[in-house]
């Protein structure tokens, strides 16, 4: 299999971009605006823009275009420049291997293809931590969900991920999802946070969690989740200077759905 890879003959590009978001579509419009004649963009999903195109509420292009976008707003303007300058796109595509004299290994909807970087931009995103990154105990029912993988359901494929839900984690990402599911009927019990402050920005404190009256609980966290089949409920706790759950706070909260804002990994 190996040698029916290397006789295929590699494309030579100028300047590769890995990634199809907001970071890889400004590196690539650079590129071109800079003078590189042969840029190439490569995005898995099948249409460009990356995690904007979930992202709904606004707040986008304040400091850039000077005015409030949402995300799908915000990402159309630069894939309208990106389109203006001719620049080439594979969507669909999947990178399989990056060797370190920047030959890349792609595959696009089972066709094989290798090119012949001249550079090669990374511009990937980043994962959100999902439960097993922080170790909470318990059973594996369904109802957890990282905050990204539930914005994704609910305003892409249109799917209510939960009625009485509670957020661990005050990240902007997770402050927003508080707001997005009780415009969409949802009860959400509460935001609990293990540090001493919010990571959010101060708007999204005030406009997704005290304008709708959901509490934010700090140095706080889960301690359980408690359900099988589907989430029955959490268990929470207070915890101290060394962030260790201090027994005697623990309490039982009822709910659905736990979705997780706790931190990014770089891809």
């Amino acid at each position: 299999m190996n040698g029916a890879k290397q006789s295929i003959p590699a494309v030579h590009r100028d300047v590769v971009v890995i990634g199809g978001g907001p970071a890889g579509l400004a590196a690539a419009i650079a590129a071109k605006e800079a003078g590189c004649g042969d840029v190439l963009l490569i995005e898995r999903d099948r249409i460009l823009g990356g995690i904007l195109n979930q992202c709904i509420h606004d707040g986008f292009g304040l400091h850039t275009f000077k005015e409030a976008l949402s995300g799908p707003e915000y990402a159309a303007r630069f894939i309208d420049r990106f389109r203006e300058l001719g620049i080439a796109a594979m969507e669909e595509t999947i990178v399989l291997s990056l060797s370190s004299d920047r030959v890349l290994e792609v595959s696009t909807r089972g066709t094989f293809q290798r090119i012949e970087a001249g550079a090669v931009i990374l511009a990937m995103g980043c994962r959100e931590r999902t439960r097993g990154a922080i170790s909470i105990p318990g059973h594996r029912p369904s109802g957890v969900y990282t905050a990204g993988a539930a914005q994704n359901f609910m305003n892409l494929e249109n799917i209510m991920v939960g009625k009485k839900v509670c957020i661990l984690g005050s990240g902007d990402i997770g402050l927003i999802m508080a707001r997005r599911m009780t415009l969409e009927g949802a009860k959400v019990e509460a935001v609990f946070e293990i540090l001493p402050y919010s990571s959010g920005l101060p708007r999204n404190i005030q406009q997704c969690l005290n304008d709708y009256g959901i509490p934010l609980h700090l140095n706080t966290t889960v301690t359980d989740i408690v359900g099988k089949g589907r989430l029955e409920g959490i268990r929470v706790a207070q915890v101290g200077e060394d962030r260790s759950p201090i027994p005697e706070t623990e309490r039982y909260i009822p709910c659905d759905t736990l979705l997780l804002s706790v931190g990014l990994i770089p891809e």
